[in-house]
């Protein structure tokens, strides 16, 4: 059994109770042994012949709800709230499941994109039809095993859970050396978010599933013995060239690469090649799987919505996470955002000094970029922005859902006050997700993943600085639940409370003060400066 340190046990007893709704933590050790603490106090014995490849060390993980919201448990007739929640949620630590439920029930993905996505998805896929031209999805081979796909693993560890209308989730397999991070901003309702927390993981491996493993996933068990500067020295001093040069042939149409003609051109940039084509593959995949589920969730608001007419309005902003081997990829519909913190150079003192990136895109009508771009889609509408919101209604203007803003049909289920009046050019809200993949350097230091409850706050800025601060001193803390504290002490400065007052003011009626704000901090494990600076909570 594992027991949290002195300083964690204090933190707990000294952290405001409130509506901390989600709390956990995982830590990985960077040993050969791949031995793994978990929040629930077991251990993960180390497995033979494995080697651990991914770059984090440690992630911590918080959630604080502001709105009073009582989700639907009877959207897809109860599978959502009764089955699929059930079996992901674990609100207070990681827990080790074996592989997805779903996924198990899957032997061939290949011979029908129908039957594949019919195990995980409410409506009848009509989306194998719209892609039978598609190169992947007419691929005449079976599918890998669970061990051997993208985001398959024998077992995994899963942690997450609801705070008021935001969902948030972790799933991780040191096994084979993943991270995958996911929040997801409900509005008007939690339906959306959890539908996307019951089925868009599944979604993702199923797409994956479709790539062409016999070549990406030779790649990828290659590339895992890249230097963080791309050097192949190791496979070279191994005697691997020839394994190299094998499948560099397979995503190169040149043929006379011959040993000494690949070590004299540079194998670097031939798997730079090979690494940009797989980039934008698995880029490929997180996008069709986003609309797979936009496709999934509009349709089963169809289906209910004649008993649930307010369904037509719910919505939710995404943001995915995802980190495999040095490259971190992130999707993103709406105004979470993903802040990376990295060092770089002061030339004028010769110091390093850490920078906040901000890695996605923030999809509001106060972006400029996205703003112009909504109002010329619909240059003859008038009201496209009505009081700084779309239709007068949203300010994000990417969303999943909102069937509403995207079809007439779906407006017009609304009654009074609540329909869109003069819809002339549906869709207004977007499911076109900002998508970038960002490779991770010694530079980086940590990945701030936060819903813009966080962000009405803290600046890019200010949140790097704070996390960094704190890891310093506090290097078995939780910077997750210390992001937090500081909002709560932030908000009451500004409503005059003491921290205490403001968190005994109940959900719903404290949505004056904050929104729902969902956390997690990623330690990226290429960084040396400090030590592991997240433990299990």
């Amino acid at each position: 059994m594992i027991r949290l340190p002195k300083i964690m046990e204090e933190e707990l007893m000294d952290s405001p109770k409130g509506d901390i709704k989600v709390s956990f933590g995982y830590q990985c050790n960077g040993n050969n042994g791949i031995t793994c603490e978990v929040s629930n106090g077991y251990e993960i014995m180390p497995r033979i012949n494995v080697r651990r490849t991914s770059s984090f060390s440690c992630l911590s993980g918080a959630a604080l709800s502001a709105n009073a919201t009582l989700a639907n448990t009877n959207i897809c007739n109860g599978l959502i709230g009764a089955e699929k929640l059930p079996s992901w949620d674990s609100p207070n630590s990681f827990r080790r499941v074996p592989s997805s439920p779903s996924l198990s029930k899957l032997d061939i993905l290949s011979s029908s994109l129908q039957s594949s996505l019919s195990n995980l998805s409410c409506s009848p896929s009509t989306q194998s039809e719209a892609l039978e031209n598609d190169s992947y999805s007419l691929k005449s081979m079976s599918a890998p095993s669970r061990s051997d796909g993208f985001l398959n693993a024998m077992e995994v560890q899963v942690a997450g859970g609801a705070a008021g209308e935001d969902r948030v989730q972790a799933v991780c397999s040191e096994e084979n050396g993943w991270l995958f991070c996911a929040i997801y901003d409900g509005f008007n309702g939690r339906d959306a978010a959890d539908f996307l927390a019951g089925t868009l993981y599944e979604t993702i491996v199923c797409y994956f599933n479709l790539l062409d493993w016999e070549s990406e996933q030779e790649f990828v068990r290659t590339s895992n013995g890249l230097g963080l500067d791309g050097s192949l020295q190791n496979i070279l001093d191994d005697g691997n060239l020839s394994h190299v040069e094998k499948i560099v042939s397979k995503f190169d149409s040149s043929k006379d690469i011959g040993v000494d003609n690949f070590t004299r051109k540079g194998p670097c940039a031939k798997m730079e090649v090979i690494s940009d084509s797989f980039r934008h593959r698995v880029l490929d995949s997180l996008q069709r799987s986003l609309s797979q589920a936009e496709h999934d969730f509009l349709y089963m608001v169809e289906q209910e919505m004649e008993d649930r007419p307010d369904l037509v309005s719910v919505g939710s902003c995404v943001l995915v996470v995802l980190l495999i081997g040095n490259d971190l990829y992130t999707v993103n519909l709406g105004d979470s955002r993903a802040v990376l913190a990295t060092y770089t150079k002061d030339y004028m003192n010769e110091d390093e000094r850490l920078k906040a990136i901000q890695l996605t895109d923030s999809h509001t009508v106060d972006n400029e970029v996205e703003r112009n771009q909504l109002l010329c889609d619909h240059p003859d509408d008038p009201s496209v922005i009505v009081g700084g919101r779309v239709k007068g209604k949203l300010k994000v203007t990417r969303a999943l859902g909102v069937g509403y803003l995207k079809q007439k049909k779906l407006n017009d289920a609304l009654m009074g006050i609540l329909r869109v009046r003069n819809l002339l050019s549906p869709p207004y809200i977007s499911t076109q997700p900002s998508l970038n993949v960002h490779n991770i350097s010694k530079s980086d230091h940590f990945v701030i993943v936060g819903s813009d409850g966080l962000f009405d706050f803290f600046s890019n800025d200010e949140a790097v600085e704070l996390v960094h601060s704190y890891i310093l001193t506090n290097p078995s803390g939780d910077p997750a639940k210390f992001l937090l504290e500081q909002l709560v002490l932030r908000a009451a400065n500004c409503a005059g409370f003491s921290m205490e007052e403001l968190m005994s003011i109940p959900a719903g009626r404290r949505r004056k003060y904050h929104d729902d704000v969902t956390v997690i901090v990623i330690i990226l494990g290429t960084n040396h400066r400090t030590s592991k600076a997240s433990t299990c909570l």
